[in-house]
């Protein structure tokens, strides 16, 4: 087990309650009579092939993300690296919040106003409580914009390119724990949920340390990665505009059993792509789903 209980539990607890809210969001914006704000509005769909159409140009988005993440990781470039968060977590806390505020006028700015001291806090100040709490309503802004132009096959092929890199990046090249250690260590953020905690043996060691030598001692920490999170709730909104609530919750459910069977099996301080457990996991909730529903 990679974590023990009550850190496991912990994530896995943050990781259902982000697939949730996530599920709420995206259905928000799926009315017809909704629009995001901000000017990220997606494209209209009119046509099934136009789902196609738009298909290489979300994956040359990410390529083109990823790269400039990388780039700006390898130079070392932390202010803009910084900068480039903190405008990420205002906008989409900003989708997700505009959520909350249907038929106010002003929410758009409204929204705003709130978001930024967290996206402050979250990016500037290292704030444990504000992270993760911020991290439950980033993903389900960052959804609402792909769900409307994805179907079932597009989420699926993107789900599996998804996995490969993530395979490649931790288990071959070993850039993903690069960057992890990079954005923990150098930056003080980490895009995705951070726990850090203390193991019984070495609680039992400070108990019996002095205070002067309490400072030296490294502390475990538990993460899931932003994409980890945001994926299985892109492909909850596809499913959920496609066969409705319980074709969404088969997905949640499948990630959610995916990610569990990762923690529990996997082995401590050893690094894992989490994306080919999760996706096993949707794909086989989403079978289920076209078998039952």
């Amino acid at each position: 087990m990679k974590h023990n209980l009550k850190i496991t539990a912990v994530l896995l607890i943050m990781f259902i309650i982000t697939q949730f809210i996530g599920l709420y969001v995206v259905n928000y914006y799926l009315q017809e009579d909704k629009e995001l704000p901000y000017g990220m509005q997606s494209p209209k769909i009119e046509k099934e092939k136009d789902f196609y159409n738009l298909f290489p140009l979300i994956i040359i988005a990410f390529i083109i993300a990823i790269s400039l993440l990388f780039l700006l990781t390898k130079f070392k470039a932390e202010i803009f690296l910084r900068l480039w968060f903190f405008i990420v977590v205002i906008i989409a806390l900003g989708l997700t919040f505009n959520t909350f505020f249907p038929g106010t006028k002003y929410a758009s700015l409204i929204v705003l106003i709130i978001a930024l001291p967290l996206a402050y806090i979250k990016i500037y100040k290292r704030e444990f409580l504000i992270h993760n709490l911020t991290e439950l309503f980033i993903y389900p802004g960052i959804s609402a914009v792909f769900v409307p132009i994805l179907n079932i096959w597009t989420i699926v092929i993107l789900l599996i390119l998804i996995s490969i890199y993530d395979i490649w990046a931790v288990w071959h090249s070993g850039i993903m724990q690069k960057m992890a250690k990079y954005q923990i260590n150098k930056l003080n953020i980490f895009s995705g949920f951070f726990v850090p905690y203390i193991s019984k043996k070495l609680k039992l060691k400070l108990k019996r340390m002095k205070g002067s030598k309490k400072k030296g001692i490294k502390v475990n920490i538990a993460i899931l990665g932003g994409g980890d999170v945001v994926f299985p709730i892109i492909t909850a909104g596809v499913m959920l505009k496609t066969l409705g609530f319980l074709g969404a919750l088969f997905v949640i459910i499948g990630a959610t059993l995916g990610l569990s069977y990762l923690f529990f099996f996997a082995e401590k301080k050893k690094f894992y792509p989490a994306m080919p457990f999760i996706s096993a996991g949707i794909f086989a909730g989403i079978i289920l789903s076209y078998l039952v529903l």
